[in-house]
């Protein structure tokens, strides 16, 4: 004997199931994306910030204290967000997408009244996610020890 009308009701279920098991997976999947490209951005702006740290530890500082003057923090800004410290900013493409010189710090230590380390850091810069926005603060951030030539005026 067979039953009639049972693989009609099955249909049904399944369609409830497949609608269900979505409400769950379209947003992990959705998160899991989100994640990824914000690990991306981090990583993209730690590579940029290495970048711009180590040029600051190589080129010639010129200010007799921690405070760098105008054109060394314009080279070390322009090296990190464009890559190119002789870059226009006008028409050069950032390395990270909405990375702008404004969002790059340089901090000068300074022992033995010498430059003595170089710390590059991103603060402002805000890395879209799923659920909205995150701004970082002072991360990522690079020191490298100073090794270059010390001319102040």
């Amino acid at each position: 004997m067979k039953r009639a009308g049972t693989k009609g009701r099955r249909r049904g279920s399944v369609m409830v199931e497949f609608t269900l098991s979505l409400l769950v997976l379209i947003p992990l999947a959705l998160g899991g994306w989100s994640f990824g490209t914000a690990f991306f951005r981090y990583a993209e702006l730690g590579s940029a910030v290495r970048a711009g740290a180590r040029y600051a530890s190589t080129l010639n500082y010129d200010s007799a204290t921690s405070t760098p003057s105008a054109s060394f923090l314009s080279a070390v800004q322009k090296m990190t967000v464009y890559g190119d410290p002789n870059a226009n900013a006008a028409t050069a493409t950032p390395l990270v997408p909405g990375l702008s010189t404004a969002n790059v710090n340089l901090t000068v230590g300074f022992a033995n009244s010498a430059p003595s380390t170089m710390t590059v850091s991103i603060t402002g810069f805000q890395v879209p996610t799923y659920i909205g926005t995150t701004t970082l603060s002072g991360k990522p951030y690079v020191w490298f020890p100073y090794v270059g030539y010390w001319a102040p005026p």
